[in-house]
């Protein structure tokens, strides 16, 4: 059976990841893999983490299974934290994945079972795995233009333009906040925008929500979901906890899928726990609990605001830190849009031949397209990582 085998081509990050590894340099700089770093390199276990482990700790008496959907204290927690008090809880049916990839996949696998013939409207470009499941799973995808590489911004015409063909079924991929890989967002009057859009051609937007608090607020970055699921009838969310909670190992995730409520929750409910069933049976808990634990908590939710705060703006200072050093080796601000990114990405701009170079040369490591993972930065690197772009990139 194995002798006919061709494996698969690997997932660039994933290549990048063993690269780095066998990297033997003491200057090498990690901004490719998704992970967060603090200013000391590290990626530390939250405060409220550690305190909710050890009253899990202390009071569980049991390891047996879950539901296959999950805990549905889970839910809720993670249902009033994306969505706060806009949609009634009857309308929404739920289950906890392996993380925000799990979520993801199974969306799709209920769009499959559910409109097969949907198409997948996905920003150009998005995160690899989503086009990659979608592909996998069979079904069809359309790109829409997001990302305009002459300003560094969003290229709202077209990509309102191209929403606009969109069908009634159809799915419309949208990143809740800290878009991956550009790290340009939405501004509040863009999902005003998309929520007309989704209510005139009867397109379902689907929401990945896997960087909430990480670009302005836990409010700011859940606002342009929560005006979504306000006005239309139906929509889907996939979710992790994996940043937001430094969860990335425990595996955190989670669906929503909301209805038009009574008969219609009552199915997706029941489709989305077969699903799971069938795919992976009981989704993990223990960091599932975790999260409700500090969610239900009141002086635990606002020791994990402050420590979310203080990774947000650690970040966005960075930003600003790494645009200036730009700046003053560039002698201009042509890469001053990195500035009014949002969240762990940006696209540096350059070739995969300069990002080659940027790697062997330098030490410097970056996924092909341009991708940085900002966070990856540390305060000592920041002015030899911007010299080395200036001295490639120009």
């Amino acid at each position: 059976m194995f002798d006919t085998l061709t494996p698969p081509e690997p997932d660039k990050i994933i290549r990048l990841m063993a690269m780095f590894a066998a990297d033997t340099r003491t200057d090498k700089v990690d901004l490719g893999v998704g992970v967060y770093r603090n200013a000391d390199g590290r990626t530390p276990v939250m405060a409220a983490v550690k305190q909710a482990e050890a009253r899990i700790l202390a009071a569980q008496e049991t390891k047996s299974y879950t539901g296959l959907a999950g805990d549905p204290g889970f839910h809720a927690a993670m249902c009033d934290l994306i969505l706060g008090d806009v949609v009634d809880p009857a309308r929404i049916a739920a289950i906890a994945t392996p993380g925000g990839t799990g979520a993801v996949r199974q969306v799709l696998e209920l769009t499959r079972r559910i409109s097969p013939d949907a198409t997948i409207w996905i920003s150009t470009p998005t995160w690899p795995n989503h086009p990659s499941i979608i592909d996998y799973l069979g079904l069809k995808s359309r790109a829409y233009r997001y990302y305009d590489a002459a300003t560094g911004g969003l290229d709202r015409d077209g990509m309102l333009a191209d929403l606009a063909q969109a069908k009634q079924g159809d799915l419309i991929l949208l990143h809740g906040c800290c878009h991956n890989p550009t790290g340009v967002d939405l501004t509040i009057q863009d999902w005003a925008e998309i929520t007309a859009i989704c209510q005139r051609t009867g397109a379902i937007p689907f929401v990945d929500v896997a960087y909430l608090g990480f670009a302005n607020s836990l409010e700011d970055d859940a606002a342009g979901t929560r005006m979504l699921a306000a006005a239309l009838p139906e929509m889907l969310i996939a979710a992790s906890c994996s940043k937001n909670f430094g969860l990335y190992r425990e595996r955190v995730g989670i669906v929503l899928a909301l209805t038009s409520g009574g008969a219609a929750q009552a199915a997706a409910q029941g489709t989305l726990a077969y699903l799971n069933r069938q795919n992976y049976a009981f989704p993990p808990d223990h960091g599932a609990r975790v999260v409700e634990v500090i969610l239900r908590d009141t002086i635990l939710r606002a020791l994990w605001r402050d420590e979310l705060r203080d990774m947000r703006n650690g970040m966005n200072t960075m930003r600003a830190g790494f645009a200036t050093a730009l700046r003053d080796h560039a002698g201009s601000d042509r890469f001053g849009f990195i500035a009014g990114h949002r969240g762990m990405f940006s696209l540096i701009g350059g070739t995969p031949e300069q990002v080659t170079t940027l790697r062997e040369d330098h030490g410097i490591y970056m996924v092909g397209d341009g991708r940085m993972n900002i966070a990856g930065l540390t305060p000592d690197k920041v002015d030899r990582v911007a010299r080395a772009v200036v001295q490639v990139l120009t």
